[in-house]
C-alpha cells in the first residue's frame, strides 16, 4: 500500500513538473512568435524609410516654396526611425504618414509633378508597403492577443508574471493612419 501511495504522489509531482515546463515552453514559443512578428513590421517599415529619401529627391525641384512640407517628412521620417516601444512606434509611424500625405496634398498643386513617373512609381511602391505593413500590424497584434490570452489564462496567470512574462503591447494605429492613404491619379 505504501509503494502504491508513493507511485501516485510521484505520478502528481511528474504530471505537474511536465504540465509546468510545457506551460513554461508554449509561453516562449508565443512570446517569440510576438518578437519576430514585430521584426516583420521593422523589416516593413524599413522598407518603407528607404523609399522617402528618393520621393524627397524626386519631388524636390518642384517644391521650391514647399520646403517646409520636405521638412516635415524628413523629421517624421527621422523620429519614426528612432527604436520606440509598440505603441510610441505606431505614433511616430501615424505622424510620417500625416507627413506624407501632406506632401501628396500639396503635390495636387504641381500638375507636372502629379503626371511625374518618379511620384507615380513612388505612390505605387508606398501602396504596396503600406498593405505589407499593415498585414505585418495585424499579423504581430494576432501573435499579442494569443501571448496575452495565455499568460492571463489559468492556471498560467499563477506563474506566468513570477517566471518573467508580461503583456505585450499592440500596434494600434493612431490618428490619421487610422484611414488609408489615398492617392490620386488625375
Amino acid at each position: 500500500m505504501e509503494v502504491l501511495s508513493t507511485i501516485i504522489v510521484i505520478a502528481v509531482l511528474a504530471s505537474l513538473v511536465g504540465y509546468a515546463i510545457s506551460s513554461y515552453n508554449g509561453l516562449v514559443r508565443r512570446r517569440n512568435g510576438v518578437e519576430e512578428a514585430y521584426r516583420q513590421i521593422d523589416v516593413q517599415l524599413k522598407r518603407r524609410y528607404d523609399l522617402i529619401p528618393n520621393l524627397l529627391e524626386g519631388v524636390k525641384r518642384y517644391f521650391q516654396q514647399e520646403q517646409g512640407v520636405l521638412e516635415e517628412v524628413t523629421r517624421a521620417r527621422s523620429a519614426a526611425m528612432q527604436p520606440q516601444s509598440p505603441g510610441e512606434q505606431a505614433q511616430s509611424e501615424s505622424r510620417l504618414s500625416g507627413a506624407i500625405g501632406n506632401l501628396f496634398a500639396v503635390s495636387e498643386n504641381y500638375p507636372e509633378l502629379r503626371s511625374s513617373q518618379v511620384l507615380l512609381d513612388f505612390q505605387e511602391e508606398l501602396s504596396s508597403t503600406e498593405n505589407k505593413i499593415s498585414f505585418a500590424r495585424q499579423h504581430y497584434n494576432d501573435s499579442v492577443q494569443s501571448y496575452n490570452t495565455k499568460i492571463q489564462s489559468f492556471p498560467a496567470v499563477l506563474f506566468a508574471r513570477a517566471m518573467g512574462f508580461s503583456e505585450s503591447e499592440y500596434f494600434e494605429a493612431q490618428g490619421p493612419e487610422r484611414e488609408s492613404i489615398t492617392v490620386s491619379y488625375d
